[in-house]
């Protein structure tokens, strides 16, 4: 009986199962089970008692109550939303400029790049509450001159408190670009440099070169960057909503138990994967990419060669 040989593509495959099997074991054993178990709290009242956990099915009540009755839940959500796609825009372009700026030959790269991503590394969900408690993460020059007078004399309420908000932790807000940096650098340096040399033969400039080379290039390196931002300011300790989660799951009284917040963390949940979603196809890179950058290449090696040529004959001539 002959065994039965596996192809290239079939063994590649095997080793990407066998490096995501770590993963999936522990998303079964440590995420599946409690998924599951919350999705049947948000369908139940759910009551601690002396003698055990009691649980009753009310369906889609705790959902009802949430988007009926319940002010707080919304508001919170309504606000956390709005600041952050202010603060995934400014992270974004703040780490692309500065991933730009680093790719150049500069001394001491190496340590910029330690300094912008240290913050990420040392700074925990203590350490960033006490400094936000101190004044650390804001700026006193926008205070001092008024600039939150301002912003809520000139815009609406609605779109004022973000700003604002923005601006008093501006700093704490800059120090979430450390990976978004390194990921832009990663993207930056697998560029061809010769595409810059052919356009800078066409004749264009630096700003068109960003945006007909570089921002091309770099698209999913924006997917990813925007994905893990939102991820993280999602999941961040700071985050208002979460804490509103914590606090109705120990609370007896009308309106929390485990059953309301349940349905409160699936509520975030399904909202944040739309966010995800609105990212996606947003920032999603083009079909045409992959074939307008082999024509790029074939363009660059034809205009090489002429250039020899002319060089050769410029050489001839002299």
């Amino acid at each position: 009986m002959k065994k039965k040989r596996f192809g290239l593509v079939a063994r590649r495959e095997m080793k990407g199962y066998i490096f995501l099997l770590p993963w999936l074991i522990g998303f079964v054993c440590f995420f599946a089970v409690p998924l599951v178990q919350s999705f049947i709290y948000s369908l139940s009242n759910v009551k601690m008692t002396a003698a055990g956990r009691k649980m009753s099915y009310v369906g889609f009540d705790n959902f009802k109550y949430l988007f009926n009755e319940d002010t707080v839940f919304t508001g919170l959500l309504t606000d956390f939303y709005r600041e952050a796609i202010l603060r995934l825009a400014v992270i974004l372009v703040f780490s692309l400029v500065i991933a730009m700026m680093l790719n150049h030959n500069i001394k001491g790269k190496g340590v910029y790049r330690t300094i912008f991503f240290l913050p990420i590394i040392v700074v925990s969900g203590p350490v960033l509450q006490r400094l936000m408690d101190e004044g650390a993460t804001t700026v006193p020059l926008i205070e001092s001159y008024g600039v939150s007078g301002i912003i809520s004399e000139l815009l609406p309420a609605s779109l004022a408190n973000p700003l604002n908000g923005l601006f008093t932790q501006l700093i704490l807000v800059l120090w979430y670009s450390g990976v978004p940096i390194l990921i832009y650098m990663a993207g930056l340096q697998k560029i061809d440099r010769a595409v810059y040399e052919a356009a800078l033969i066409d004749g264009a400039g630096g700003w068109v070169a960003f945006w007909k080379i570089t921002l091309p290039a770099i698209q999913p390196m924006i997917l990813i960057n925007g994905i893990y931002t939102l991820v993280f300011l999602a999941t961040s300790g700071l985050n208002s909503v979460i804490s509103e989660i914590n606090s109705r799951m120990f609370n007896t009284s009308f309106g929390g138990g485990y059953g309301v917040a349940s349905a409160m963390a699936w509520v975030y949940t399904l909202t944040l994967a739309v966010g995800l979603l609105v990212i996606y196809l947003v920032t999603k890179p083009r079909k045409a990419t992959v074939v307008e950058v082999s024509k790029t290449r074939e363009q660059i090696r034809v205009e090489r060669l002429h250039a020899q040529r002319a060089a050769a004959r410029k050489g001839g001539a002299a």
